[in-house]
Order: C-alpha cells, then structure tokens, then sequence
C-alpha cells in the first residue's frame, strides 16, 4: 500500500509513535518515509509484520532489526513531557505548517522542532552562511546586503555560529526581519552559550529549528546534518565568506544538490577567507555576488512600488526602437531572440543589442536557451 497525503496536526499518540520511529537507529529520515508512505502512518510502520516491511524496496532486515525495541516509546515519552512542558511546536512533514520548501528535500527530517514565532507563509526565505572567522570586510557586507534586501521583507535563515551567522541574524533584527536560527542541538540548551543574550531577540523576530531531541549529546559532527535544514528552508543560500574548507561550503553544496541558488562573495586571491567563495564561482557553483541587489535580480523578486515606478518611467527611459521590443514582450510573455526579432520586423542582430540595453535598465531578463522576458 502506497499512501500520499496532507493531513492535520499530529494528536498526541501520533506524535509519541513519531518520535519513537525518530529515535530508531538505522532509520533515518530518508527510510523512515519510506516507511510511513508505505503503511500510512508511524503508528502504522510499527504494528506492520516484518514480513511485510522486508518486501519494501530498499528495507533489509539490518534496516528494522531495532524496530520493535520497546525502550524507543520509553524515550519518546520522556521527549514528548520535554515537548509540552515546554511549548514545543512539532512539524510533521506531511502537514500543511511544515515547510514548504523542506517538504521537497528528500532527507528532510521527519518531524521538526520549533521554539519562537515563525512564520513562512508566501515569504521569501534566504540563508546567509560563511566562515566563523568573518573579516571586517565580511561583515560590513553582510550588514549591507541585510539592509538592501529589507524593503522586500525576506526571512533570513543561519546556523546561529560565530561570526557569519550571528552578524546576518542581528542584522535582521537590526531591520525587524524574521531570522531563524537552525540549531545542531535540542531546544534545551544553546551553542555557543555566549550567544544566549540573542535567543530573546531572535524569538521576537521568528525563532529556532532543530531536529535534535532534547537529550542529544553536542557533538561538532551535528553540524552537517543541521546544514540541510539551513539550505533547505531557504529559495537561495548566500555565502559571504569562506576558507578552502568549511561547513558553508558543505551548505552550499546541499543546496546546490536540492536545486536552489547559491550566490557567493568574492574577495581577492590572496586573502585566505575568500578561497571558498572565490572557488564556488570559478566552478561555477554560485553565482557571483558583488551587489547585494543581485539577489533580488536574479531571484525575481519585485516591489510594488517598484513595479509603479518602472511602468510611470518606463517610455521616459526607452528609445522607439525598445519601446517597440517591450510591446512585443508585453502582448505574448516570454519569447525566443528569433521570434522577437520575427514579431518586431527588425534583424537579431539590433533586437539583441535592444535587449542588452533594456537589460541593462532593469526593463527585461535574459533566460536559458535566448529567451526573454519582461521583468
């Protein structure tokens, strides 16, 4: 049996069988929908013959060999008294609250603990990440691009780390944007503690993400896993800086794998802090982020006011000749160079220059395979 659907927020006994699949080892959240997608529910999964769940693709007796361990329930009540006693808000991946960007990451965690007041409904969302040890320069852009982006409202989503992180997210606060906090660590304690004077702002301004359990020991290896939730939250994860080597690159690379943008800062050869980026655009892994209204270009996104404002000095601003290519754009949306040139009786040749020029001035966008459109 196959079961696909959105449902209701999880009762109470849902959520225990929940956290009590969470808490199987050699289930991880991949497998764990498999599971739930197979037999319709975790409570399913778990009073399911093994017979049954080893005739599921990829599902090995190794796989459910810890199962049907009672101490799972013992542990997830102990979590699910954490939960309440704590106004823990769970998101399970097939309700509608959970993210809606994260519900396409195929290792998105099952079930997601939430602190604060967060909301993602029709937001944009971007993840701003890089090295601990952040330059003057680094921060001074970061500040910059945080307060560029404000008119459009984004959500802005880090690790809550040293350096990178905390300057976005206090950057955010600065301008009353929602920040989001992703911890590699349950919602009982905060790394690093001296950023503890931040939770409060944070929680105001949104709040924090985990999938950690309570009990779960700090380890420096839960980073990685917590940088999923960071690039797959989020529509595009900036780097501002980064060593040859480090965990913004690995969430670079995540995002990359989940088919997001990826935007990174460049800095000269020489300085130790930009190899990273400099690396993720000369492999062409990001793009190259010099403005901070790149973002909002290559993302798409629009002010209304904006939009006024382009259409009252829109003919102003154009010649005859791209005033004619804007009406052709205009009457049939996106079209090939070709076709463009074909509907205006002018050769490719002048068209192409008329749309560098319109591009130029923020009137068009050029798309993959020589189309364009109106911005």
């Amino acid at each position: 049996m196959h079961v696909d659907f959105q449902r209701d927020n999880l009762n109470k006994k849902e959520l225990h069988y929940t956290l009590a699949l969470q808490n199987v080892s050699n289930i991880g959240d991949i497998t764990a929908k498999k599971l739930i997608q197979h037999c319709g529910s975790p409570e399913a999964v778990f009073k399911e013959k093994q017979s049954n769940l080893l005739k599921i693709d990829g599902i090995g007796t190794v796989v459910i060999s810890d199962l049907y361990n009672k101490h799972h329930f013992f542990e997830a009540e102990a979590e699910l008294e954490f939960i309440n006693s704590n106004q823990i808000n769970c998101l399970y991946f097939l309700e509608d609250d959970y993210p809606e960007k994260l519900k396409h990451c195929i290792d998105g965690p099952i079930l997601l603990f939430q602190s604060g007041n967060i909301n993602l409904k029709e937001q944009h969302i971007i993840s701003i990440v890089g090295t601990r040890k952040i330059t003057t320069q680094g921060i001074s852009f970061c500040e910059e691009l945080v307060e560029k982006l404000a008119p459009y409202n984004p959500v802005i989503v880090s690790g809550f780390a040293y350096g990178t992180d905390i300057t976005a997210q206090r950057a955010a606060i600065k301008h009353n944007l929602q920040t989001i906090g992703c911890l590699a660590h349950g919602l009982d304690k905060i790394y690093p503690k001296v950023h503890k004077k931040y939770v409060d702002d944070i929680k105001r301004h949104g709040g924090f993400f985990t999938d950690f359990w309570s009990n779960a020991d700090f380890d420096r290896k839960n980073f990685l896993k917590r940088n999923r939730i960071v690039a797959g939250l989020s529509e595009a994860t900036i780097v501002i800086e980064s060593a040859e080597k480090g965990g913004s690159l690995v969430t670079a690379e995540i995002a990359n794998s989940y088919n997001r943008e990826v935007f990174a800062v460049p800095g000269r050869t020489s300085d130790s802090q930009s190899v990273g980026c400099n690396n993720l655009i000369k492999m062409q892994r990001a793009h190259l982020l010099s403005n901070p209204t790149d973002v909002p270009y290559i993302l798409n996104w629009q002010l209304n006011t904006e939009a006024k404002s382009v259409q009252k000095k829109l003919f102003v601003e154009l010649e005859p000749d791209e005033k004619y290519v804007y009406n052709v754009l205009k009457d049939n949306g996106k079209l090939l160079l070709d076709v463009i040139a074909l509907k205006a009786n002018m050769p490719t040749y002048r068209v192409a220059s008329l749309l560098l020029n319109m591009e130029l001035k923020g009137i068009v966008r050029p798309l993959p395979g020589k189309q364009f459109e109106i911005i």
